[in-house]
């Protein structure tokens, strides 16, 4: 692969130091070798390609932790899906896939819907997207969060990913089945939920022991993580209690949840992004997203003001279009109080030390992997900026560019 040098760009990478400007970032094949101001560029850096980004801002390849790539967001339904076949479906995939990695993500989280084949087929390079990391299915109890049995017969449980388990054994054993089908994380749902048909997000949904029993097998089985979909205030302290190491959305934290968090180093994604859209399919829907969705932009602020760590998350697929992942940069600051800077932070090594990652991941630093995203501008002047496609002007991961709206030239 080839060794090629970024210059005349201001660089943000990652660390939450202050942006150096007139700099450059040294890439030899897949990995960065050099990164700092302009005027200290190695002499190994000669005979590399040079690229000159027109002093915009390179910032580390961004994360989404909480993606369902096979789902459709505002562009169809569970039912729609169900009209398709799996073949068509895969298409459908592949492009979402493609449209996220080439907005920005280089890294994706997706917790729920995808099998560890999609993951693999990307690393492999047969098709285009982010690194992946992938959950499998949602575990919930029956009549949980997980459960799409509708009331006219279907059950549409399997379609969109979830499973169910009902006791401490079956827990067990189906987080030991994920491991084996090659999960990377375990995701449950310890609370109801916004969009799911048979429940509230006040009511408990997993019980403590069930989660923690989860957290036990993917400990023991090479220390898998586990994600829980908490969106009540019984439901994040029965996930907080069994330790977990996220909390997906935290709807209704109050201040002793966030404490307990810090001291037990659990994460926080929010998903705001999620809740900018009104769920609309049923009047009992839209009443519950109209209620929790203002819930949840108090709880970032607390949680962020208590000294949460907060990675960046979407629900892309559910509600929010793939390839709008990068806006919930903008709602961080917005709704959260977090600095531009910060923001960026959560989006990149924050979310890399969420998923594992953050040896080779979420800094532009020598020795990393070379994901760099090309941004217009200054984000730290305009964060919602990030947010826009067009200001997304080169994507590059592990050394290679799939993504080139600025249309840079080489020399």
């Amino acid at each position: 692969m080839a060794t090629f040098l970024l210059r005349n760009a201001t660089l943000i990478d990652g660390t939450g130091n202050a942006p150096i400007h007139d700099a450059a970032v040294l890439v030899d094949g897949e990995t960065i070798s050099w990164a700092g101001p302009a005027a200290a560029i190695p002499t190994t850096s000669a005979g590399a390609v040079t690229i000159d980004v027109g002093g915009n801002t390179i910032c580390p390849g961004f994360f989404d932790c909480h993606v369902h790539f096979s789902l459709p967001g505002p562009n169809g339904s569970p039912l729609e899906m169900a009209m398709r076949p799996a073949s068509y479906r895969h298409f459908e995939l592949i492009q979402r896939l493609r449209t996220t990695l080439e907005n920005g993500v280089t890294t994706a989280r997706d917790l729920m819907g995808i099998d560890a084949g999609v993951r693999d087929a990307v690393a492999a390079g047969l098709i285009e997207g982010p690194r992946l990391l992938v959950a499998i299915n949602l575990l919930s109890q029956s009549c949980g969060h997980a459960d799409f049995h509708l009331p006219c017969g279907p059950d549409l449980t399997p379609l969109v990913g979830g499973y169910l388990v009902d006791s401490v054994a079956a827990a067990r054993k189906r987080a030991r089945e994920l491991i084996r089908e090659g999960a990377d994380v375990i995701k449950v749902a310890s609370s109801g939920g916004v969009a799911s048909p048979h429940d509230d997000p006040t009511w408990l949904g997993m019980r403590r022991k069930m989660i923690a029993a989860i957290v036990e097998e993917g400990q023991n089985y090479g220390g898998r993580r586990v994600a829980a979909h908490a969106q009540g205030l019984a439901g994040i302290r029965a996930a907080v209690d069994a330790g977990v190491h996220s909390i997906e959305h935290g709807y209704a934290l109050d201040d002793e949840l966030c404490h307990q968090m810090v001291a037990q180093g659990t994460f926080l994604v929010p998903t705001l992004l999620e809740t900018m859209t009104p769920v609309t399919a049923t009047p009992a829907g839209a009443a519950k997203s109209a209620k929790w969705h203002a819930l949840s932009h108090e709880s970032i602020a607390r949680a962020a003001s208590a000294g949460v760590k907060i990675a960046v998350g979407t629900d892309a697929g559910l509600n929010p279009d793939h390839g709008s992942n990068l806006k919930e940069l903008g709602l961080l600051v917005r709704f959260g109080g977090l600095t531009p800077m910060q923001a960026i932070v959560a989006g990149t090594r924050t979310s890399a030390q969420l998923c594992g990652v953050d040896d080779a991941l979420g800094t532009v630093e020598a020795g990393k992997t070379a994901d760099l995203v090309v941004v217009r501008g200054n984000p730290l002047d305009d964060i919602d900026s990030v947010g826009d496609p067009d200001n997304i002007l080169m994507v590059i991961k592990d050394g290679r560019t799939v993504g080139n709206r600025g249309g840079f030239a080489t020399a």
